[in-house]
């Protein structure tokens, strides 16, 4: 199908019970013909939390998930399906698989923990960062293409220099059109911008598109800000790493972590 355009302020609209087309908003940075990943990974969540309300509360909170990202995510028509790979009363393992013309596209698993009250030992986490209030925006379109950059809210902590960056990111969009949408799934819907905020070459001359997120989660964020406090290194080999300690307003709520791919732009 083509590109969803009768939804201008949402990534997805739904077009069937596990269907969702994109808009030119979840265009990518690399491709504008192509997803940028990051609305992407928050649906993951949205479809996962569906499942999830379609059986009795179990108490269980989401606390990592890992995305695989098998080939190109072309800018159509996609469709998840959730399944249960280890139930349990107090540890779940749930499996989430997204197809692009039948073909899986990208692959999650996600492990959902029991909660506790573990409020009296709680602690060890980095400072909080400066909130995004007061913040001057940047324009991350002086970098990079794409509907779904071009869709953010960026606010730097302090000046982004390459390989390193602190910012707050936030959308007014919703995530699917017309549905509400988790804290958490709206929060994830932004995590994967991480890799485009530290730059470190550019990327004119060259490429470093990550082909994995994971996402360790501490504690449930909260808010409509995404703090992204990240660090790029390139090894000497071709391999990448983007790294970050994940905030919301109240302070961290856990990290993330890409491997990249790392390669010089053809004739750049």
């Amino acid at each position: 199908m083509s590109t969803g355009t009768a939804a201008p302020g949402s990534y997805y609209v739904r077009t069937g019970e596990h269907r969702f087309e994109p808009t030119a908003r979840a265009s990518g940075a690399w491709d504008e013909t192509e997803l940028h990943f990051s609305p992407l990974g928050g649906l993951v969540v949205h479809a996962i939390d569906r499942y999830l309300a379609t059986r009795p509360p179990s108490g269980l909170l989401l606390s990592r998930i890992s995305y695989d990202i098998l080939g190109r995510l072309a800018l159509q028509e996609c469709e998840i399906e959730v399944e249960t790979v280890r139930p349990g009363r107090t540890i779940e393992l749930l499996e989430a698989v997204v197809r692009v013309a039948r073909r899986p596209v990208v692959r999650a698993r996600a492990w959902l923990l029991a909660a506790q009250d573990t409020a009296s030992v709680a602690g060890g986490g980095a400072a909080p960062l400066t909130g995004p209030q007061g913040l001057a925006p940047w324009p991350m379109t002086d970098h990079w293409p794409g509907g779904y950059i071009a869709s953010l809210d960026v606010r730097p902590v302090g000046p982004p220099r390459p390989g390193r960056a602190t910012v707050w990111v936030s959308t007014p969009l919703a995530l699917v059109a017309g549905e509400p949408c988790s804290p958490l799934a709206s929060y994830l819907a932004l995590v994967d911008t991480a890799n485009g905020i530290a730059v470190r070459e550019s990327p004119k001359a060259w490429i470093f598109p990550n082909v994995d997120l994971t996402v360790h989660l501490h504690r449930r964020p909260e808010g409509r800000w995404t703090g992204l406090d990240t660090t790029v290194v390139f090894g000497p080999a071709g391999q990448g790493i983007t790294s970050t300690v994940l905030h919301d307003v109240h302070g961290p709520v856990g990290h993330a972590q890409q491997i990249l791919t790392v390669r010089p732009v053809p004739g750049a």
